[in-house]
C-alpha cells in the first residue's frame, strides 16, 4: 500500500492506514490544504473550483469528500461527475473558476486514485505552489467556514459535450473532410470515462465506431497503462473487424495510443509525432516536447522548416517551454497531445482530431504512414545504486566524460550523439538512475543502455 506526497498532486492506494495510503482522512487533508491554498493564493471573497472525475471504483467516494471539503472551506464547486483531464481544464476558465481538480490515477490499476491540481487558467500547479500545498497539508493549517458561508455545489454533466464541441471548432478540424473518409475506428476507453469521450467524438465526425471496454463501470478489462503488452484484445479486433485504425486511452483521456490496420502499435512516442506533421503542414511554427521523447519529433519538425526544443520531463515543464519558444504544439512521448489553440494541457480528444484530419488529407493506410517516419526504438532500464553513494556527483561525472557530445543538464543528464541518445535521470525517491536511450534498432538502444550502466558503475566504484 502506498501514498506518495508530491508538488504535482498526491496519490496512493485505497484502504489502509492514514498518512500511509489515499484514506479518507488523507483526501480531506490535501482538499483543505489546497482549498486553503486557493484562499490565500487569491485573497477573493468568492471562490469556485471545477471538480471531475476517471471512472475508477472509488471514484465517487473521493469526489465527495473533496467536494464537501472545499464546500467546508467556503469555496464554491462546480462539479462535473465523470469527466476526462483535458475536459476539467477546460471547463476552468470558462467557468471562470479559481481553480480545479481531477480525481484520477492516470495509467495506475484500480486500487490507485489521485487528486491533481489546477490553477485559474486550468494548467497545473508549478512547483513553488504544489511545495506550499503540501506544507499547509503538513501543518494542517486549516480554517474552515462557519455555518452562514458554506459553499454551494453546482452539478454540470454537460462538459463532455462542450469539450468536443470546442474541438469541432479547432481551425484545423474539418469535420466534412473527416466525413468524406467514411472512416472505421475501434476504440477501448478501459471501461472508464475514454468510453463516453471518444465514440461521442468519433460519432459527430461520421466515424463508424467500434466500441471496447467503452462501459465506464471502474473495472478494468486489463492494465490500464496503453502498452503494447495489455493491448492484445483491441488489436485483434481492428484486424477481426477490418478497422481503419483502433484508438487506446487511459483512465483520464489524457494519453492517447494507436492502433495500425495490421493490429500492430503504431507506437505512443509516434502519436505526437503524426499529429505534429499534420499541424506543422499547415502552420508553420516550433514544437516541444519532453527530454526522455523521440528525436522522431524533431526529425518531423525540421522536415517543415520548424525548430524544435526539449523540456524537462513532466507536463508543466513541457507547458513552460512551449509558452517560451510560442511553440504551436508539443507534448510527451507517452502519448500526450498538448495544442495551444484549445488549451495547454495533454489532450487525447483533440489528439483524435488531429490525427483523423492527417489520415483523411494523407489518405492510405495507418501502417503506411508509420512507415512513412524515421524508425527510432527505445530502451528504458534502471541501475540501483547503494544508498549514500553521490548520486548527483555521478551524473556530474557521466556530463564531464561525455563534454564533447551535445550534453543538456536541465533534468539529469542527456547525451546527444549524432545516431542516438541518452538521458540519465535520478529518482527522487530512492538511490537510483534511471537510463532510457534512442537508437535506429533495439539492439542498437539496448546496447548503449548496457555500455552506459557500466560506465556508471565503474565511476561510482561498484
Amino acid at each position: 500500500m502506498t501514498l506518495i506526497k508530491s508538488i504535482s498532486g498526491i496519490r496512493g492506494t485505497i484502504g489502509g492506514q492514514p498518512g500511509d495510503n489515499l484514506t479518507p482522512i488523507d483526501a480531506v487533508k490535501f482538499a483543505a490544504a489546497y482549498g486553503t491554498w486557493l484562499k490565500q493564493y487569491s485573497k477573493k471573497d468568492n471562490l469556485k473550483v471545477v471538480i471531475g472525475r476517471d471512472a475508477r471504483l472509488s471514484g465517487e467516494m473521493i469526489q465527495n469528500l473533496v467536494v464537501y471539503t472545499l464546500v467546508g472551506l467556503g469555496i464554491d464547486v462546480i462539479d462535473l461527475d465523470l469527466s476526462t483531464t483535458p475536459t476539467v481544464e477546460i471547463a476552468v476558465p470558462l467557468e471562470k473558476a479559481d481553480g480545479g481538480i481531477i480525481l484520477t490515477a492516470s495509467h495506475n490499476p484500480k486500487q490507485w486514485n489521485a487528486l491533481k491540481l489546477l490553477n485559474e487558467k486550468g494548467e497545473f500547479l508549478n512547483a513553488a505552489e504544489g511545495a506550499l500545498i503540501l506544507e499547509i497539508t503538513e501543518k494542517e493549517d486549516f480554517a474552515f467556514a462557519e455555518v452562514d458561508d458554506l459553499g454551494s455545489i453546482t452539478k454540470n454533466d454537460s462538459y463532455i459535450d462542450i469539450h468536443i464541441d470546442e474541438v469541432l471548432n479547432l481551425s484545423l478540424v474539418d469535420a466534412d473532410t473527416i466525413r468524406k473518409a467514411k472512416f472505421k475506428v475501434v476504440v477501448d476507453g478501459v471501461n472508464s470515462t475514454g468510453g463516453i469521450a471518444i465514440p461521442k467524438l468519433l460519432r459527430e465526425l461520421g466515424v463508424e465506431v467500434v466500441e471496447l471496454y467503452c462501459d465506464p463501470t471502474g473495472h478494468f478489462p486489463h492494465n490500464p497503462e496503453p502498452l503494447k503488452e495489455h493491448l492484445k484484445d483491441i488489436c485483434d479486433l481492428v484486424v477481426k473487424e477490418n478497422a481503419d485504425f483502433g484508438i487506446v486511452v487511459d483512465p483520464d483521456v489524457d494519453r492517447l495510443a494507436f492502433i495500425s490496420n495490421d493490429g500492430e502499435m503504431f507506437g505512443e512516442e509516434y502519436t505526437l509525432v503524426a499529429c505534429a506533421d499534420y499541424v506543422l503542414s499547415k502552420t508553420k511554427g516550433s514544437t516541444v516536447s519532453n527530454l526522455s521523447s523521440s528525436r522522431a519529433l524533431r526529425d518531423v519538425t525540421e522536415k517543415h522548416g520548424g525548430t524544435y526544443q526539449a523540456a524537462a520531463v513532466g507536463e508543466v515543464n513541457v507547458v513552460s517551454k512551449m509558452k517560451a519558444t510560442n511553440a504551436i504544439i508539443g507534448g510527451e512521448g507517452n502519448g500526450g497531445i498538448i495544442y495551444p489553440e484549445s488549451h495547454y494541457g495533454r489532450d487525447s480528444l483533440v489528439g483524435t482530431a488531429l490525427f483523423l484530419m492527417l489520415m483523411a488529407e494523407k489518405g492510405g493506410t495507418v501502417a503506411e504512414l508509420r512507415a512513412s517516419y524515421p524508425s527510432y526504438f527505445m530502451s528504458k532500464k534502471k541501475i540501483q545504486l547503494t544508498p549514500g553513494l553521490d548520486v548527483d556527483g555521478i551524473l556530474k561525472a557521466m556530463a564531464e566524460k561525455y563534454a564533447d557530445e551535445d550534453i543538456s543538464t536541465i533534468d539529469g543528464v542527456k547525451i546527444d550523439f549524432p545516431e542516438n541518445w541518452v538521458h540519465l535521470r535520478k529518482s527522487n525517491t530512492e538511490p537510483i538512475i534511471r537510463i532510457y536511450t534512442e537508437a535506429k534498432s533495439q539492439q542498437e538502444a539496448d546496447g548503449l543502455a548496457d555500455r552506459i550502466i557500466g560506465e556508471i558503475k565503474a565511476v561510482a566504484g561498484i
